[in-house]
């Protein structure tokens, strides 16, 4: 099935703008340049409106359809942000900024997004409202969450919410959703283990953190083969062990350990986050050591609301009509969760084909994926929203 074939055309042209922001990467609330391209861009498209400093950095640019009979509004967000990386890819539009590279194709959703929205903006064929949501901060710095601080979702009387990310593994101009948990709440942990340090050889006479942090790492791990329903995901990772020495013969006084919790259900974050409490401060106090632990809830769950997540399949089946309904849920974490909080709405995934994976510095997004994303982008829009013309 085919394409929008006006966005099609467009190709080329958001292509271009895909490669100018991949040569200009911007880290966290740090995208300036990209956020003033982007509204300029909305601007020069005729958007109804376009607003700056959304959460800081985002920009929301709205689009009014030839009709307002509804009153209905919905939403389609992309990310902007990209990675602490060094580039390996070797593409002549390769980062021009030393460590920083769009190596989760961010730069892709971006330009996808303003296509559909150059694309609404000539055609207006719609019933209502459309606002295009450019988030800043996903990799880590709650950027969605910000935005919907700043009012976002009730400024802008926002009823539903879309958005996507591209995914290697699944061919070009195929799609894979499902209804309910498609992505995990990310958690962090820091573990501060003090005990009593000394020379390695009069054991005896020290309190040795190291062996604390031994036996705290095996214990945690129970969390997920004896206190979780097997049959609920939940992945608890030590990822740093630091210790304040470095000598081959001297028993540390500190040992830091760093990590992650990944789940798929609130109730089982909270069934972790109680259980690794316990078992902290009970291994440190059977060891005779001190543990301080500091537990950081990061994304929620990403969660399809099950009819909005039937509508995006069916708009992604009449742009490429290849979309996988069933797909497995994925442990990685994203903001977009803070939008699907407040407001109904699903999260789609657009295959990148078979490229090295997302924060990978040889990854790259693939432009053939372009006309995919950007008509589901633009088809959601007229799909949700009655069309003038007739009913989507």
């Amino acid at each position: 099935m085919p394409t929008i074939p006006r966005i099609a055309d467009l190709t080329p042209e958001i292509t271009a703008w895909r490669r100018d922001f991949h040569q200009h990467p911007e880290l966290l609330f740090d995208v300036h340049r990209t956020a003033a391209r982007v509204a300029a861009l909305c601007r020069s498209f005729g958007c109804d409106e376009v607003t700056e400093g959304i959460g800081r950095t985002g920009v929301v640019a709205v689009i009014k359809g030839r009709a307002d009979t509804t009153g209905r509004t919905i939403g389609l967000r992309a990310d902007m942000d990209a990675l602490p990386i060094t580039e390996q890819t070797g593409v002549p539009y390769a980062s021009l900024t030393p460590g920083k590279m769009h190596a989760c194709g961010h730069d892709g959703h971006t330009a996808m997004l303003l296509g559909a929205a150059k694309y609404l903006c000539e055609t207006r064929d719609f019933d209502g409202t459309v606002v295009c949501i450019f988030q800043p901060a996903e990799e880590g710095g709650g950027g969605g969450r910000e935005m919907v601080r700043d009012g976002l979702i009730t400024r802008w009387q926002i009823d539903e919410v879309y958005g996507m990310h591209n995914m290697p593994g699944i061919a070009v101009g195929s799609f894979a959703i499902r209804p309910g948990a498609i992505m995990a709440a990310a958690d962090q942990f820091d573990i501060v283990i003090t005990g009593k340090g000394g020379h390695a050889a009069k054991p005896q006479d020290c309190i040795d953190p190291v062996v604390v942090a031994a036996q705290m790492i095996v214990a945690l791990q129970t969390i997920a083969s004896r206190t979780v329903d097997p049959l609920q995901q939940v992945v608890v990772s030590v990822c740093t062990v630091e210790t304040d020495s470095t000598a081959h013969n001297v028993i540390p006084q500190v040992v830091t350990l760093k990590g992650t919790v990944r789940s798929m259900d609130a109730r089982v974050q909270d069934v972790v986050e109680d259980r690794l409490t316990r078992i902290v401060e009970g291994t440190a106090l059977a060891l005779g050591a001190r543990a301080d632990l500091s537990y950081r809830r990061g994304y929620p769950v990403t969660v399809n609301a099950p009819a909005n997540t039937g509508f995006a399949a069916e708009v992604a089946s009449a742009v490429s009509g290849r979309v996988d309904t069933d797909t497995a849920p994925m442990m990685g974490a994203e903001d977009f969760s803070f939008l699907l909080n407040e407001r109904p709405g699903a999260y789609i995934f657009l295959g990148n084909g078979d490229t090295p994976m997302v924060h990978n510095p040889a990854y790259n997004f693939d432009d053939a994926a372009i006309p995919y994303g950007a008509s589901w982008y633009a088809a959601m829009a007229e799909a949700r929203l009655r069309t003038v013309t007739g009913v989507a």
